[in-house]
């Protein structure tokens, strides 16, 4: 009997010793990206400069650019001028927001007077409701929703080289937009 109870200790310590063997290969600091392909988080978020609230799903139909950012953040100030290049080239057929992350009110706009408005908004994230909803890992940190609501591409760290966003958003923009089918209402 006692071979019975070794062999099964045996084979009990050699599925532990496996699995603790395949956790160290894993990198504790990298968190899966579950968005892409999935439902954008809801938000409702304070601009910075009005105090009036936004609400991502007051911008339904269209497409949304929000980039997380803070006044701390070194490739925040290399990204600043890419965003405000595409927002502009964007003009009304993409809406770009700002999240504040971890940030002072005082810290942002002192950023903002040294490199210059975005051009759209920054929005306050009291708590960090925003940024944990969307498993923000750090900053920058750049999220693309579609007109259907879906994130349909994020990125970690700048946007160094503009052509990446604009390619993404060149796609979305290619993508009819969807009409109520009015068939059913019998009119026009």
């Amino acid at each position: 009997m006692n071979w019975k109870r070794a062999l099964i200790g045996a084979i009990v310590a050699a599925a532990i010793t496996s699995l603790l063997a395949f956790g160290l290969t894993l990198d504790p600091n990298r968190v899966p990206e579950p968005l892409p392909g999935m439902a954008a988080p809801t938000f409702e978020l304070a601009d910075l400069e009005t105090g009036e609230v936004v609400r991502l799903e007051d911008l339904r139909d269209e497409i949304v650019v929000v980039n997380f950012w803070a006044s701390w953040c070194g490739p925040c100030r290399f990204e600043h001028p890419v965003l405000v290049s595409v927002a502009q080239r964007y003009g009304q057929r993409v809406r770009f927001v700002g999240v504040l992350h971890r940030d002072s009110r005082q810290n942002a706009n002192a950023f903002l007077r040294e490199l210059g408005e975005f051009g759209y908004p920054t929005l306050t994230d009291p708590g960090q409701r925003t940024a944990i909803d969307y498993g923000l890992t750090g900053v920058p940190e750049t999220f693309v929703i579609g007109r259907d609501g879906v994130v349909a591409f994020m990125k970690e760290g700048p946007f160094v080289d503009q052509r990446e966003l604009t390619a993404v958003l060149d796609r979305l923009l290619a993508i009819p937009q969807e009409t109520p089918d009015r068939g059913q209402s019998g009119g026009p």
